[in-house]
C-alpha cells in the first residue's frame, strides 16, 4: 500500500485546490466551473510542468482508475428512483430519446464527418449525451482510451456545456412564448440536454424555482442513464472485436461492474434508510474521490497529444450540442403534444 501513497498524495493536493478555487465567489457564480473541471486543468499543468519519477506513477493510476469506480458507485447516492416519477413520463421519454439519439448520432458524426478514432467518438458522445466530465471518466476505461482522449473529450464538454449554461436562459426568455414552452417543459429540455450537473442547476434556477428542480431531476434521471448504456457499450465493443466468427459469452464482454454498484446505491437512497445528513456527507466525499480522479487524469495527460488530436474533437462537439439544442426542443414539443 505504501507504493501508492506518493501518487495519491498528489492527485489529493491538486483536489484540495481545485475545491478550494471552486468555493470562491468569483468561481462559483460567475464563471461557474466545478471542482472537477478545475481538478483537471490544474493537473495538466502540473503534470506537464513537473516530471514525476516511477514512484508517483502507482498512486496517480490507482487514483484514477480505483478510487474512479468507488467515486462512480457512490454516485448513485444524487438520485432515486422516485426523482425519475417526479420528472413523469414525459422527462423520462424525452431523456431516453435524447441520449440514445445523441450517443448514436455522435458517434457517426465524430467517425463519418470528421474522422475521429472509435475511442474518441465514444468519450464525446458519451459526455455530450450523459452527464458530461463523470461520464466521459466513466466511459474511458470501457472502450479502453488513453488519457489525452479523455482529456479532450472533457474539454469538449466544458466548451459546451457552458455556452448552453448561458444561451438556454437567453433563448427561453426571449422565444419562450414561441415556442410554447413553460417553466417545467424549459425544465425538461435544459435537464435532457445540457451538459453537466452544475451546469443544469445554473441554468434551471436562472429562470424559477420550479425550472431549476424540474431541470435537475430530469439531468439526474439521465444520470441514472449512465449504467445502461456503458452495460449496452461493453457487449457491442465485445461483439465488434470478436474475431474467428465465434459466438460472443459473458466472458467476452468487458463488464462494468462498478456500474451495478451505482445502480444498487440508487436503490438504497431510494428506500430513504439511510439518515439525510449522511447522505449529504457521502454526496460531499464522493465529490472529493471524483475530483481526485480528475486530478489524476490531468497529471497523466499529456498536451503533446492533445496537440496531435486537433481541433476535430471540438468541431464535432459542436455539431453535436447543435443537435442537443434543436433536437431537444423538437422532442419536448413533440412528446409533450401527445401526453398533454
Amino acid at each position: 500500500m505504501l507504493k501508492y501513497l506518493p501518487g495519491i498524495a498528489v492527485s489529493v493536493s491538486v483536489a484540495l485546490l481545485a475545491m478550494f478555487l471552486a468555493s470562491l465567489d468569483f468561481v462559483k457564480n460567475t464563471l461557474h466551473f466545478s471542482s472537477l473541471i478545475l481538478a483537471i486543468l490544474i493537473g495538466v499543468v502540473v503534470g506537464n510542468t513537473i516530471k514525476f519519477s516511477d514512484t508517483f506513477k502507482p498512486g496517480i493510476t490507482f487514483s484514477l482508475k480505483k478510487i474512479l469506480r468507488i467515486a462512480i458507485v457512490f454516485l448513485g447516492f444524487r438520485l432515486t428512483f422516485q426523482n425519475v416519477m417526479e420528472v413523469g413520463l414525459i422527462g423520462l421519454i424525452v431523456d431516453t430519446i435524447m441520449l440514445s439519439s445523441t450517443f448514436i448520432i455522435g458517434v457517426w458524426v465524430s467517425r463519418k464527418w470528421f474522422g475521429l478514432e472509435d475511442k474518441m467518438a465514444y468519450l464525446v458522445s458519451s459526455g455530450s449525451s450523459i452527464c458530461g466530465a463523470s461520464a466521459v471518466l466513466a466511459t474511458a476505461p470501457v472502450v479502453k482510451a488513453e488519457m489525452h482522449h479523455a482529456a479532450m473529450a472533457v474539454a469538449t464538454v466544458t466548451i459546451f456545456g457552458t455556452t448552453a449554461m448561458f444561451v438556454y436562459p437567453v433563448v427561453y426568455k426571449m422565444f419562450g412564448v414561441t415556442l410554447g414552452f413553460d417553466d417545467i417543459l424549459y425544465g425538461i429540455w435544459t435537464g435532457a440536454t445540457v451538459h453537466e450537473v452544475a451546469q443544469v442547476v445554473a441554468a434551471g434556477f436562472a429562470i424559477s424555482e420550479p425550472a431549476g428542480n424540474t431541470a435537475t431531476i430530469a439531468k439526474l434521471t439521465r444520470v441514472m442513464m449512465l449504467a445502461p448504456l456503458l452495460i449496452i457499450l461493453s457487449i457491442y465493443l465485445a461483439k465488434k472485436h470478436k474475431t474467428h466468427g465465434a459466438g460472443t459469452t459473458l466472458r467476452d464482454i468487458p463488464i462494468p461492474y462498478f456500474v451495478f454498484g451505482f445502480i444498487a446505491m440508487v436503490g438504497v437512497n431510494s428506500t430513504h434508510i439511510v439518515p439525510q445528513n449522511i447522505v449529504s456527507a457521502i454526496n460531499y466525499v464522493d465529490g472529493f474521490l471524483l475530483t481526485i480522479a480528475m486530478a489524476a487524469m490531468g497529471i497523466e495527460t499529456n498536451v503533446n497529444k492533445i496537440k496531435g488530436v486537433g481541433m476535430k474533437p471540438i468541431y464535432a462537439a459542436a455539431v453535436i450540442f447543435l443537435f442537443l439544442f434543436f433536437g431537444g426542443i423538437i422532442a419536448v414539443k413533440f412528446i409533450h403534444s401527445i401526453l398533454a
